[in-house]
This record gives structure tokens, sequence and C-alpha cells, in this order.
């Protein structure tokens, strides 16, 4: 089992910044990868960045170029860095992990951190 914890959401004006933190706890040994989704109202829950366990990165178009995730391994936390932020960025923020046991996966979710992007 692994619990997710994120932090840092709120609300923030456009061509702001945010950074979101997501803790681990559990099982984390088998993690990989970890990354970043949102949704926001009336669509679909999309990936916005994700990092394995060895630094790999994957980033939507929408997040490349403003957007950064980074983890740090000691503190079994990833972050993602959050630019010039548009109202469109507005969702509810949600970090996701993988783990393998052999060949199995399993998919974890935390409860999700709000940015609203507004003036």
């Amino acid at each position: 089992q692994v619990q997710l914890v994120e932090s840092g959401g709120g609300l923030v004006q456009p061509g702001g910044s945010l950074r979101l933190s997501c803790a681990a706890s559990g099982n984390i040994d088998s993690i990989n990868p970890m990354g970043w989704y949102r949704q926001a109202p009336g669509k679909e829950r999309e990936l916005v960045a994700s990092i394995t366990n060895i630094g790999g990165t994957n980033y939507a178009d929408t997040a490349k170029g403003r957007f950064t995730i980074s983890r740090d391994n000691a503190k079994n936390t990833v972050y993602l860095q959050m630019n010039s932020l548009k109202s469109e960025d507005t969702a509810v923020y949600y970090c996701n992990a993988w783990t393998w046991a052999g060949l199995v996966a399993r998919n974890y979710w935390g409860k999700g951190t709000l940015v609203t992007v507004s003036s």
C-alpha cells in the first residue's frame, strides 16, 4: 500500500507561480513512476507530468515550458513547480503513483489539491 498526500494548492493570479508537493509513504520502494494529473470542472482527468525513479520526465504539451516536475528521494516527495499560470490551469491536481510487484502493477491516487488561477 502507498499513501499520497498533496499540498500547496491555492488561489493565484494569472502569471503567478505555485509549487505543489506530494509526499509518499508506505511501500515506496516499488513506486515507479509518480506523476501529477489534473481535472478541471466538466473535463476528464488528464496527465500533467510524470517522473520515473531515475529522473526521466514526461510533460503534457500544456505544461511544457511552464511546469517542472522533480523528486526528492530522501523525502519521498515529488514536486510540481508551476510558473506563468493561466486561468485554464484551474483544476484539482492529483498525485499519482504506480507500484510494481513482479509484473503486477497497482495505481494509487492522492485526494487532490485545488489550484485556482484568477484575478
